[in-house]
């Protein structure tokens, strides 16, 4: 019996040593996306595209959709298929949400019903695609949820910029989504990270320390 438990702790061991190994070479992809005919290139969504005989679990935690001054916050959420979202409302009046479709299937339709102040419900999102939110009691509120194949994903900010962070090495499509402009698709390839080498700041003696790579992907989607 002893042993066998041996063997197991053993066989855990390894299989953390290789998960940190993997994450240690993980990198980075950041870059712009400048905004063609379009108002902002704020709430613009960057990800990676499935990856062929990979799935991912998804996370434990529940996202959250709040109700904020008769807005839906964040205005654009992205998560990975599977993830369970909260949703709230923070406002002194009731709300709705629902969906007419997702990713324009209207068999995927679904009313969260009406609720007041402090109350949450919960709904996982198996599918794959684009969710227009929106709320029956107050016309003037809409929301995106982008539901996607890999949790490796970003939003950009109000100036264009943003950051996937934890990519393993490998070659990936990255993809866009915009509430107003057209989709786009751009070949990433990230490379494994330079090792222990002297990082900046350490006065180029070798220190040990781990390089993180970086991958710079500058795209423009268009209205």
């Amino acid at each position: 019996m002893a042993e066998h438990k041996k063997i197991a702790v053993l066989s855990a061991v390894l299989v953390l040593v290789v998960s940190l190994a993997r994450f240690a070479q993980a990198g980075d992809v950041r870059g712009k996306v400048k905004a063609q005919g379009m108002r902002s290139p704020e709430d613009i969504v960057v990800y990676i595209d499935s990856i062929p005989g990979k799935t991912f679990p998804p996370p434990v935690l529940h996202a959250v959709m709040d109700q904020v001054r008769m807005e839906f916050v964040p205005h654009v959420l992205v998560i990975l298929k599977g993830t369970s979202v909260n949703f709230l409302n923070d406002d002194p009046v009731q709300h709705n949400v629902y969906w007419p479709a997702i990713d324009n299937d209207r068999k995927l339709a679904h009313n969260m019903g009406t609720w007041p102040q402090g109350i949450v419900k919960s709904f996982t999102f198996d599918e794959l695609g684009v969710v227009p939110l929106l709320c029956k009691v107050h016309s003037e509120m809409s929301g995106y949820i982008v539901v996607v194949p890999t949790p490796y994903f970003a939003v950009t900010d109000k100036e264009g910029n943003y950051t996937i962070k934890n990519v393993p090495p490998g070659r990936y499509t990255l993809k866009t989504w915009s509430e107003e402009a057209k989709p786009t698709t751009q070949a990433v390839t990230v490379q494994a990270d330079m090792g222990t080498r002297a990082k900046p700041g350490c006065n180029c003696v070798p220190c040990g320390c781990a390089m993180r790579q970086t991958t710079n992907v500058d795209l423009t989607v268009k209205q």
